[in-house]
């Protein structure tokens, strides 16, 4: 796949829906998160859009695959701090899980 700008990635795209929706979330009065919590999510968010755009200016392919490992690692880290926050968040506050439906064919 051949691409004039960064900006024009799927990925990168998706990467910037990922720190919006981050960025909503932290203005949420109804969520508390402290300081350090906050920045770190942030910027960890951040770094997965800005490192999809500075692998992809370095010009040569492994140079973007160094930078996807690190993409790698911010996602990891952005779902391991939510996921951590979900921990805390007590049974009668959390939202209903969908059904789940299986994938089974029903006997006769």
């Amino acid at each position: 796949m051949t691409y004039q700008r960064f900006e024009d990635l799927a990925v990168w795209q998706t990467a910037a829906r990922l720190y919006e929706t981050t960025e909503q979330l932290l203005d949420d009065s109804s969520f508390s998160f402290s300081p350090g919590y906050r920045v770190q999510l942030d910027r960890a968010a951040f770094s997965v859009s800005n490192n999809i755009a500075e692998g992809s200016e370095r010009g040569a392919t492994n140079e973007l695959l160094r930078y996807i490992y690190i993409v790698r690692g911010s996602t990891g880290e952005v779902r391991s701090m939510l996921a951590v926050k979900e921990l805390r968040v007590p049974d009668n506050l959390r939202p209903p899980q969908p059904c789940r439906t299986s994938n089974k064919t029903p006997s006769t």
